[in-house]
């Protein structure tokens, strides 16, 4: 078995300038933290370990940015999957309120991050409006929001008429929540390996970490081009291309589809916000930087790249409807279509913390509708317990949380 799946992650046209190659480090002989994936998880790990002062070293079979990232739809939210209604369910109230708390933390302080540190990435604030459908009514969406609220969560429930009034959308209720954001993934993911670059992480591509040998003090990091490296510790940051080794199979990927309209389509809601339904299927839409429609959902099952493939025109035309569906408009036309692979998980949290039967091994798996949350989340959680020092909170994304 190999360390990391080898997937085909995405397929045709995403609306992302393609990522520029960057150049490759040497490979050197030992470092203080191996990271496996320099896709947006990886960056952001990379940046603030370096930023900590640790040798850190990013490995990937690809170059930086080019594998999920580029079909990321990156909506940035602190709103899971799963609704927090649901989630009190599953794990108390005490615990999933403390597990929303800690993302809407996560993307405050990314917001002040990206802004402090300029980095160029079309951030915008944009907040969220959640709508009524058959996994929340509205009934079930007004408790929702009182569960947000009490929680001390930005949220507030708004009545069909007053969505109708505020945003020009079919009439339907829906939560209103702020500090939500949209982005370049790309230009992010890029920003911070540079950024974790210039305080001294290698960034070496493309090349394969193909086995880990642990030991007592460090573990060895076998590579795909027959050389090693020693490090104190490692993180798993592979994305979709998992470790079967590790990750625990509750964790399930399956197939999306996006589109996007042509650059200049004016936004046909007004309040600019990012719009999710409350519905198994979901869809979900948002404006970009250069005022094109994306929309995206309708997921399949499994990691078929060629029946994912095959159903990419069928797709298109699916989210071109409910698109003018959801906004209440005639017709959507998209210029660009596209579909990758996604992750999920039963409480729609990710997984983060040590490797099975380890002492040295890390996962950080983002799986989830919130990847860049996470990712920041991994960043804010991580560095204390690799340093020995593991915050109490790390816990509640355990990767064995599901195990019985």
């Amino acid at each position: 078995m190999e360390l990391t799946d080898k997937l085909d992650l995405r397929s045709g046209r995403p609306v992302w300038p393609a990522p520029e190659v960057m150049t490759s480090d040497p490979l050197p002989d030992r470092c203080d933290i191996a990271i496996v994936g320099a896709g947006i998880m990886g960056a952001m790990l990379a940046d603030r370990l370096s930023q900590d002062g640790h040798d850190v070293l990013l490995l990937d079979r690809r170059s930086p940015a080019h594998g999920s990232t580029v079909a990321s739809t990156a909506l940035v939210q602190w709103a899971a999957d799963t609704p927090l209604l649901h989630l009190t369910r599953r794990w108390g109230a005490e615990r999933a309120v403390r597990s929303w708390r800690l993302m809407h933390r996560a993307v405050v302080n990314l917001d002040a991050n990206i802004r402090d540190r300029g980095l160029a990435c079309d951030w915008e604030r944009q907040p969220e409006l959640y709508l009524s459908g058959n996994l929340l009514d509205e009934a079930g969406l007004r408790t929702e929001g009182e569960r947000r609220r009490a929680a001390g969560l930005p949220s507030r429930f708004l009545e069909g008429e007053e969505v109708s009034a505020r945003f020009n959308l079919p009439q339907r209720a829906g939560l209103l929540s702020e500090d939500a954001f949209g982005l370049n993934p790309v230009a992010l993911t890029q920003g911070l390996l540079e950024r974790a670059r210039n305080a001294g992480a290698a960034i070496v591509h493309p090349i394969e970490a193909t086995g880990l040998e642990q030991g007592k003090e460090a573990v060895s990091v076998r590579c795909s081009d027959g050389t090693a490296v020693r490090a104190s510790q490692v993180i798993l940051a592979s994305g979709y291309e998992i470790s079967p080794w590790f990750l625990p199979d509750a964790f399930t990927r399956s197939a999306t589809f996006a589109v996007a309209t042509a650059p200049g389509t004016a936004p046909t809601w007004q309040g600019d916000a990012m719009i999710w339904e409350a519905a198994d299927p979901y869809l979900y839409a948002r404006r970009t930087s250069d005022d094109r429609i994306l929309i995206g959902g309708g997921d399949i099952p499994g990691v078929d790249s060629t029946k994912r493939d095959a159903l990419l025109p069928t797709k298109q035309g699916w989210l071109e409807a409910q698109g003018a569906r959801l906004l209440g408009v005639e017709r959507l036309r998209a210029e660009y279509a596209w579909a990758a692979v996604f992750g999920s998980s039963p409480d729609g949290l990710p997984a983060l913390g040590r490797a099975a039967n380890t002492e040295r091994i890390w996962l950080a798996y983002g799986f989830g509708g919130n990847g860049i949350t996470f990712a920041r989340l991994a960043a804010e959680l991580l560095p204390g317990a690799l340093a020995g020092a593991p915050d109490g909170d790390l816990q509640l994304f355990d990767p064995y949380r599901f195990e019985t």
